[in-house]
């Protein structure tokens, strides 16, 4: 048995959790604590204070109880508004508190995109604009070409946890476009784990949501690899590239 951990701020999409873990198929168990997500707005600093240490830190005794081998923080908006180095800063120190290997939903989109080998994506992004704008700088500080962004300008992140297939559907296909080898959509308050399948055959290309590439990462770390088609292009290609 695998344990996964994983840190979620507030109650929002987590139950994109439990059926990642039934699509994984067996083996491979899934642990969320729930952290402190603050007033849930998507503002840079609101953002900044729901990945403050002090929140992460509150909830790795209980991952570490629960017998899990990797701890990701598993929000895109709490990570990125750190930039490139603080956002490592952030996943440094907690691997130190946890006492294991850890990352974040930011660095598993960089690293995401990189095994699927798009070098160019495009992003639909339920953030206001100037949120969605950090994004793209830390994509392109790991080496990712955007081409384009959709900023849906939502404001919360109880807001985006309502959104249902249609929602995500027209987002994504408002954001692709011709040069994007792949789509990625970075929310974790946002229900996708029930979709990815859909937007791909909709898009013709790779779709990289955030709760799906969240579990991808910690896989990673324990170097464990499972085939799950119906998680997408991600969870079915050989690795194209060692991180």
């Amino acid at each position: 048995m695998t344990a996964l951990g994983f840190l979620y701020p507030g109650h929002f999409a987590e139950d994109d959790y439990p059926r990642i873990e039934q699509l994984l198929a067996g083996g491979i168990r899934v642990d969320t604590v729930h952290t402190d997500a603050g007033e849930g707005v998507y503002g840079v600093e609101a953002l900044r204070r729901s990945g403050a240490p002090e929140r992460l830190a509150a909830g790795v005794e209980e991952l570490r109880l629960a017998g899990a081998e990797t701890v990701v923080w598993a929000s895109t908006g709490g990570s990125f508004v750190y930039g490139w180095e603080g956002a490592r800063d952030q996943v440094r120190a907690l691997a130190r508190q946890a006492g294991m290997p850890a990352s974040s939903t930011s660095f598993a989109f960089v690293h995401a995109a990189r095994e699927i080998g798009a070098g160019r994506v495009a992003v639909g992004a339920t953030y206001p604009a100037d949120v969605a704008s950090l994004f793209t700088d830390f994509l392109r500080a790991g080496g990712v070409e955007v081409t384009g962004v959709r900023a849906a300008g939502t404001v919360s992140a109880a807001e985006v946890g309502t959104w249902g297939e249609e929602d995500v559907l027209t987002l994504a296909r408002a954001a692709d476009g011709p040069d994007a080898e792949a789509v990625l959509l970075p929310d974790t308050a946002l229900h996708t784990a029930a979709y990815v399948p859909l937007l791909e055959k909709a898009l013709s290309k790779p779709v990289l949501t955030a709760n799906q590439v969240t579990v991808w990462e910690a896989l990673r770390l324990t170097d464990r690899r499972v085939n799950a088609p119906e998680l997408g292009s991600l969870f079915t290609r050989e690795p194209i590239i060692q991180v």
